[in-house]
């Protein structure tokens, strides 16, 4: 079953800004003629991939979702907060937080943020 993103404001200033930053490394990156791509190419594509694979399969086990107690849901009730790995083994690795809801069949995609 795919679901239907939903951003909290936070989350979405965050992928806009990582996705303008890669978009201008990209633009440079052609201009000068180089082929290997930047830091911000490369964060972007693995936070679009994250977020594709959740939106497919939110227990993909490459992942590694598991549920994380610091942040509250902001939903009413008792529902969960998940984290998913953007990155994995590397300095101040990106997660992703997200919750089910608030309707079925959709995802709130709560924060994406570089691990303490």
């Amino acid at each position: 079953m795919a679901f239907k993103p939903v951003w909290t404001d936070q989350a979405a200033t965050t992928f806009r800004k990582c996705q303008a930053a890669a978009t201008t490394s990209l633009e440079n990156r052609l201009r000068k003629k180089r082929a290997k791509a930047s830091k911000a190419e490369g964060l972007f594509k693995q936070i679009e991939k994250c977020v594709r694979l959740l939106l497919e399969n939110p227990k993909h086990p490459g992942l590694h979702t598991h549920a994380y107690d610091s942040i509250e849901s902001p939903y009413e009730g008792n529902d969960r907060v998940f984290e998913a790995y953007v990155q994995n083994r590397s300095p101040s690795a990106y997660r992703l937080f997200w919750c089910y809801g608030p309707q079925p069949g959709e995802i709130t995609i709560i924060a994406l943020t570089a691990h303490p």
